[in-house]
């Protein structure tokens, strides 16, 4: 049996676990404290698939018909 993955599917947007330095950059660039970042829950579908952790930030790049690409970062919580 063929396992099904969540981000093959068309209608959700690329996740991936930030690193140490790409989030100090993100964090730099807002002004902002990890704490700060909106929330996804490590029981996401989509965090199980990435193997999320608490405490880690997710990027999320979604298609936007303004800007091309855009990004959302959330940090994740129990």
């Amino acid at each position: 049996m063929t396992k099904f993955s969540l981000l093959d599917h068309e209608a959700v947007p690329k996740h991936e676990i930030m690193s140490e330095g790409e989030l100090k950059s993100v964090l730099s660039k807002y002004s902002i404290e990890k704490e700060q970042l909106p929330k996804i829950k490590v029981q996401d579908p989509v965090c199980k698939e990435i193997g999320a952790a608490v405490g880690d930030v997710v990027k999320i790049t979604r298609k936007s018909q303004t800007a091309g690409e855009a990004d959302y970062y959330r940090l994740v919580i129990e």
